[in-house]
């Protein structure tokens, strides 16, 4: 993911449920075998460590001295916010091939605890009536994330870390760049200090809306990398984005799934169309922008992935 002209771009593997591999292996995808062995992906490993309340916090709390609670409940120093066998992973990534991110946030709503749209109303009319209240929340969940990557960033080097930003929609995000800018983004300074702290050169934003307005700021908070997630590609525009904000804002994605439901003309389209000019610059890695549903044929798939390959390797050199 760093600039310049890469050796080998990132092949990663978009993800695909179980019902979709079986659909394949009815249309000749070879029983025995692993995707993996049958196209070019490169492995990447997502740490994901428990950075949710525990206990769960029920009711949320919407007072200045309920937020004792949310405290409580955010300890990084409990076990069980890693894996049991921490020490055994942690050892498997000492002689890696593959990249290895990790999550380090779960981004504005819910670190307000919005899981649903009745939470979603109560948690808005907070931001407006006692924006004092939701900025202490966001800060106490941006320091205890801060305390969670240093626990993991003690023991294992990472090529990225992600935040995760389930904000909006194809529309854009449901709360304003001025909001986003002032309330927001200052709690995610903590968490991006112990990044660079550890020399993590890649601070990736995985969005699941298009969020457009928000880029600026987010470039200016220390964020470099934009993955965007289930939002229809003519909601948020790759090249647009790699014409305007140039080797400032590294990318992740950005081609569309929609067109491996259609004819493999298509998928050639989309896909000399938009990865040749993106890897031109380095920083980007090219992947789907949402995972592989059922409706997506064997045939398909092979052929993106193969025509990916190609096209990848011909920018290399």
């Amino acid at each position: 993911m760093l600039l310049g002209r890469p050796d080998h771009p990132p092949l990663f593997d978009e993800g695909q449920r179980q019902e979709v591999l079986e659909a394949w292996r009815q249309q000749g995808m070879p029983g025995g075998a692993l995707l993996s062995e049958l196209v070019a992906i490169d492995e990447r490993d997502e740490i994901e460590p428990d950075l949710y309340p525990s206990p769960d916090l029920e009711p949320w709390p919407t007072k200045m001295a309920a937020l004792r609670a949310l405290e409580g409940a955010l300890n990084p120093d409990d076990p069980a916010r890693l894996p049991e066998d921490w020490e055994a992973c942690v050892r498997g990534w000492r002689d890696r091939q593959q990249t290895v991110m990790l999550r380090v946030h779960r981004g504005f709503f819910q670190s307000i605890g919005v899981h649903d749209w009745r939470r979603f109303y109560q948690m808005m009319f907070l931001v407006k009536d006692d924006p004092r209240l939701v900025h202490k929340m966001l800060e106490i969940q941006g320091d205890f994330n801060a305390r969670m990557a240093e626990r993991v960033l003690q023991d294992v080097q990472v090529e990225a870390a992600l935040f995760d930003e389930p904000i909006g929609d194809n529309n854009g995000p449901l709360i304003s760049p001025r909001t986003y800018r002032e309330l927001v983004l200052p709690t995610y300074q903590p968490v991006i200090q112990v990044l660079h702290r550890y020399n993590v050169r890649t601070i990736i934003l995985r969005a699941y809306a298009n969020i457009y307005p928000l880029i600026p700021d987010l470039l200016k908070a220390g964020i470099n990398c934009l993955w965007v997630v289930e939002v229809r590609a003519l909601a948020i525009d790759y090249l647009r984005l790699r014409s305007e904000f140039g080797r400032d804002l590294r990318l992740i994605g950005g081609l569309d799934l929609d067109v491996l439901r259609g004819d493999q003309e298509s998928i050639r389209r989309e896909l000399e169309e938009k990865v040749p000019l993106l890897l031109e610059q380095g920083g980007y890695a090219p992947l789907l922008d949402g995972r592989v549903r059922q409706e997506i044929t064997w045939a398909n798939y092979c052929y993106y992935r193969e025509l990916l390959e190609r096209l990848c390797s011909s920018a290399s050199h």
